[in-house]
C-alpha cells in the first residue's frame, strides 16, 4: 500500500484570536493524521506606532502565545507581527502572508506533498483533509482543487443580506461558466484551495497582492495543469465585513446591496454564450481570421490590430495554437469582457432571467433589497445545489 502523502496546511492570521480555538479544534478532529500546520501571524511593522492599529498588534501577540500552547498538533509559527518582524511599508497583506507560508513549505516539501490553503475564520469537517488526499490519490494528474464553499449566516440582517447578495453573484457567475464548459470555471477563495507542491513550483508560485492573489494563483495552476472544482467535503468561511483588501468577500459584505449592483453585477447569459462561441472558434482560427464575438474587445484590450496571427506564427499545430488562445483569453480577460458587455440597470433582470431558465424559483416581487432574508437564503441554497451538481459533473 503506497504511503499517504503529507499535507501541509497553510493559514495566514491577522486579528484572529477569537477564531483560533475553533480552528484548532477543526484541525485536531481530522481523521487524516499525516499533516502539519503552518501559520503566519502578520501585520505591518508600522502598526505598532499607530494607536488605532495597536489592538491588532496585541491580538496577534496573544495569538502567538495561544498557538505556542497548543498540544497534539505540529504547528510552525511564522512571526511577521512582533516588533521588528512585521511587514515593511508597501509589502504587506494576505498575499505576502500566503507567499511566505507557501515558500516556507516548499523548502522541505516533496513534489507529491499537498498544500491546503485555509483562513483563520474557516470551519471544516473531520474528513476534510482525508477528502483532499483522496481527490489527489484518485486523480494523479490533478494540479489543484478549487474547493466548494458555503458561508454561514451571522443572523445580522444587514450583513447577511449583503453576504447573500455577494454569494449569489459568485454562484451565478460560476454556474454560467460551468454551463459553457469554460476551463476557467472556478471560484477562487484563499480559504478553499489545495494543490501539489510540484504544481505550485511548475506554475511559478503565487504573486503577492493586496487582494485577488488566490484568483491569479488558480489561473496560473490552470494554465500549467488541471484544476478540479469538486470535493466531497466543503469549507465554511465566515462572511465577515472587512476592508483589509480591495476586493473579495470582506469588502463585498461591507457594501450595501445597491453598491454591490455596481461592483458585482449579474451578467447576461448571452454574454457568457459569446465566450463559449469564441472558444469554439479557436481551431478554425488556426487556419484563417474569422470574426468572433470577442475579437473587437480583445483587440482593444490588448492594444493590437491582430490578436490571432502572432499566435499562429509561434504555435505550429492546432493543439498548441488552441492552448495558446486559451491562455490568452483567460479568466481575467473573460471577466473584463463580461464587464464591457454589461448594460447599466440590467443586473436584476439578468438574474431573474437566469433563474427562470435554470428552474430556480423566485418569490413574487423579488428584489435583493426587500425580499426576506430567509427567502434569499433559499435562493442561495438552490443555487448551491445546482452548482454542486455541475461541479461534480466536471470533477
Amino acid at each position: 500500500m503506497p504511503l499517504l502523502p503529507h499535507i501541509s496546511v497553510a493559514i495566514p492570521l491577522m486579528d484572529e484570536l477569537e477564531n483560533l480555538p475553533a480552528l484548532v479544534e477543526c484541525l485536531n478532529k481530522q481523521t487524516y493524521r499525516n499533516f502539519s500546520v503552518y501559520m503566519c501571524v502578520n501585520q505591518p511593522e508600522s502598526w505598532w506606532e499607530e494607536e488605532a492599529k495597536q489592538h491588532i498588534c496585541i491580538n496577534n501577540a496573544v495569538s502567538i502565545l495561544f498557538l505556542q500552547s497548543v498540544e497534539n498538533l505540529s504547528i510552525t509559527i511564522i512571526d511577521r507581527s512582533s516588533r521588528g518582524h512585521g511587514w515593511p511599508a508597501k509589502r504587506h497583506g494576505v498575499g505576502y502572508a500566503r507567499k511566505e507560508l507557501f515558500d516556507t513549505i516548499l523548502q522541505i516539501a516533496a513534489d507529491n506533498e499537498i498544500i491546503v490553503s485555509l483562513d483563520g475564520d474557516t470551519a471544516f469537517g473531520k474528513d476534510y483533509l482525508a477528502s483532499i488526499a483522496g481527490q489527489f490519490a484518485n486523480n494523479p494528474e490533478l494540479s489543484a482543487i478549487a474547493v466548494p464553499y458555503y458561508h454561514p449566516l451571522s443572523h445580522n440582517s444587514t450583513s447577511d443580506r449583503s453576504l447573500l447578495r455577494y454569494e449569489i453573484y459568485m454562484r451565478h457567475y460560476l454556474i454560467n461558466m460551468l454551463q459553457i464548459g469554460n476551463p476557467y470555471a472556478f471560484t477562487a477563495l484563499g480559504s478553499a484551495m489545495a494543490f501539489t507542491a510540484n504544481a505550485y513550483r511548475r506554475c511559478g508560485g503565487i504573486t503577492p497582492l493586496q487582494g485577488g492573489e488566490d484568483f491569479y494563483l488558480l489561473q496560473k495552476l490552470r494554465k500549467t495543469g488541471s484544476v478540479s472544482v469538486f470535493n466531497r467535503e466543503i469549507v465554511f468561511p465566515q462572511g465577515r465585513e472587512s476592508k483589509r483588501v480591495p476586493f473579495g468577500t470582506g469588502p463585498a459584505v461591507a457594501k450595501s446591496v445597491p453598491e454591490q449592483d455596481g461592483s458585482y453585477p449579474f451578467y447576461a447569459t448571452m454574454s457568457f454564450e459569446k465566450v463559449r462561441q469564441t472558444y469554439e472558434l479557436f481551431p478554425a482560427l488556426y487556419e484563417k481570421d474569422i470574426p468572433t464575438p470577442m475579437t473587437e474587445f480583445l483587440c482593444s484590450q490588448l492594444k493590437t490590430d491582430d490578436v490571432w496571427q502572432p499566435l499562429r506564427k509561434n504555435f505550429k499545430t492546432v493543439q498548441l495554437f488552441v492552448k495558446a488562445c486559451t491562455e490568452r483569453v483567460d479568466g481575467l480577460r473573460i471577466l473584463q469582457f463580461l464587464k464591457s458587455e454589461h448594460r447599466q440597470g440590467s443586473s436584476n433582470g439578468n438574474f431573474v432571467e437566469f433563474c427562470s431558465v435554470n428552474g430556480i424559483p423566485l418569490p413574487e416581487g423579488f428584489s435583493f433589497e426587500n425580499t426576506d432574508i430567509r427567502q434569499l437564503d433559499n435562493i442561495r441554497n438552490a443555487l448551491f445545489e445546482k452548482e454542486m451538481e455541475l461541479r461534480k459533473g466536471k470533477g
